[in-house]
């Protein structure tokens, strides 16, 4: 076991406070990670004021972590120290299920450990995150930062860039196809980032006519402000593949108009309950989808693609001491368009 420095929860209503874990030492197939940055999800927000039900406190955060390897276990062949790596949204699963057999452990049968605010298989441990030092994870959990990317910025990809990459790869999202992205907050500007880089016409749809520059300059070819309405006539049936990164509660019946024949709306946020109608599906044989992260194997594949095509997220960078602060901003969309945690500052 090693004493490690961590920032944690100890209830929903108390602010994140200097806390420490016990990391345990790495086993045969163990990778310990010493955590450079950690990206801010709008998860992390929600679990450590209770939104979810079932959270365990004291609660550690963060499940977009990037870091250095500073030991290895007898048996791990995958990584060796000074190795650039990264830790998303789970840390193991069965390892015996179809869907883990298929590289898809974000669906595992028995429920993927989450980073945070979950067990460990076996022990039954909680899980803590990222907002830490100091990581151990299973070789088989662990993704390899590519060359030359910058890792304060490659911490988001982790869930912000998997989570928008995955739907756009399984509902096959190919050059000259017109996607929509609806909301361009962390994961909308991933969306579109990736969705141009598939070489995709790709559309912003948001309520605030202020995000048009920013829409444009993240590489979208178009804008609408959905605020008046006038949008879903004008657009009716022109997209082949909408992805839907907005969590408050909104229309989606307004939004499958949009949708050619055949079109596809994946969901990403979770609102809450919102009236669905079958016409705008059956109409026009349209399909309503949700999306959650993506296995291993396709985080890497993003990895690879993002540092192929230069892809990086959007950051502000902040001390832990100042991560209430950024949740309160979060809540007013006041951030471009992911806080990063540096991780040095923690260590004091």
């Amino acid at each position: 076991m090693s004493r490690t420095p961590a920032y944690a929860a100890a209830s929903a209503t108390t602010p994140l406070a200097p806390f420490a874990i016990d990391r345990r030492a790495p086993g045969p197939r163990d990778v310990q990670i010493d955590i450079a940055y950690c990206g801010v999800c709008h998860s992390d927000l929600h679990q450590v004021r209770g939104d979810w039900g079932g959270e365990i406190f004291p609660m550690v955060p963060g499940h977009e972590i990037v870091g250095h390897v500073s030991a290895v276990g007898g048996a791990v062949t995958k990584y060796k120290v000074g190795d650039a790596v990264g830790v998303g949204c789970f840390v193991d699963s069965c390892h015996e299920c179809a869907q883990c057999r298929a590289g898809e452990e974000q669906f595992c049968s028995e429920g993927m450990t989450a980073t945070y605010n979950g067990r460990e298989r076996g022990t039954g441990a909680p899980t803590y995150g990222g907002y830490s030092t100091r990581i151990v994870v299973d070789q088989d959990y662990v993704l390899r930062i590519p060359d030359g990317m910058p890792l304060d910025a490659a911490a988001p990809l982790l869930c912000a860039g998997i989570t928008t990459y995955s739907p756009l790869r399984h509902f096959g999202a190919k050059p000259g196809d017109r996607v929509a992205v609806v909301g361009l907050g962390g994961l909308g500007h991933m969306a579109v980032k990736l969705a141009a880089a598939m070489g995709c016409e790709v559309t912003v749809l948001s309520t605030h006519e202020s995000k048009r520059k920013d829409a444009t300059a993240l590489g979208a070819h178009d804008f609408a402000a959905t605020g008046d309405g006038s949008v879903f006539q004008s657009h009716a049936e022109r997209f082949d593949l909408i992805i839907d990164t907005v969590s408050a509660q909104h229309d989606y019946n307004a939004y499958l108009g949009l949708l050619k024949v055949d079109g596809t709306m994946v969901l990403l946020g979770i609102p809450g309950p919102s009236p669905l109608s079958a016409f705008p599906l059956v109409w026009r044989r349209r399909k309503l989808a949700g999306s959650l992260i993506g296995g291993i194997a396709e985080t890497q594949e993003m990895l690879d693609f993002c540092a192929q095509h230069g892809i990086a997220s959007d950051i502000e960078l902040i001390d832990i001491d100042a991560i209430d602060t950024a949740y309160e901003r979060m809540l007013k969309g006041d951030v471009r368009y992911r806080f990063v945690i540096d991780i040095a500052s923690l260590k004091g």
